[in-house]
């Protein structure tokens, strides 16, 4: 797996925005209940081999999906471009999702999608 949270959470302009120890950037979709605003969470999509004849594969091609939520159009925003400038060195942005409003909840949201090419371990 790409080291998608050790990045963020090392990055300055996503620290200021969702904390530091812990940085509220949650795996498996899942952020804890109650937890402070905003905050995003990540999931994989799908990951490909990049398959070989005669070797085995040396590296993966990750889909990465990251919802981010708020209870501002700014703090929204602002976690998206934060994560964004922090990952782009590092993989592709492969979709920026539509903006909403999480029905049970009420907070705002909106996603993007990265694809990252990273060695096998």
């Amino acid at each position: 797996m790409p080291p998608l949270f050790a990045i963020c959470a090392a990055n300055a302009g996503v620290t200021a925005l969702l904390g530091a120890g812990p940085t509220r950037l949650y795996p498996f979709g899942d952020a804890p209940e109650n937890v402070a605003k905003p905050y995003a969470t990540y999931q994989v999509l799908n990951g490909i081999p990049e398959n070989y004849l005669d070797d085995p594969p040396d590296v993966d091609d990750w889909d990465i999906q990251i919802d981010i939520y708020g209870t501002s159009v700014s703090s929204v925003n602002a976690v998206l471009n934060a994560m964004r400038r922090a990952l782009e060195p590092h993989c592709y942005i492969e979709r920026l999702g539509g903006t909403g409003k999480e029905p049970s909840t009420k907070l705002l949201t909106t996603s993007f999608d990265v694809s990252w090419y990273h060695p096998t371990q």
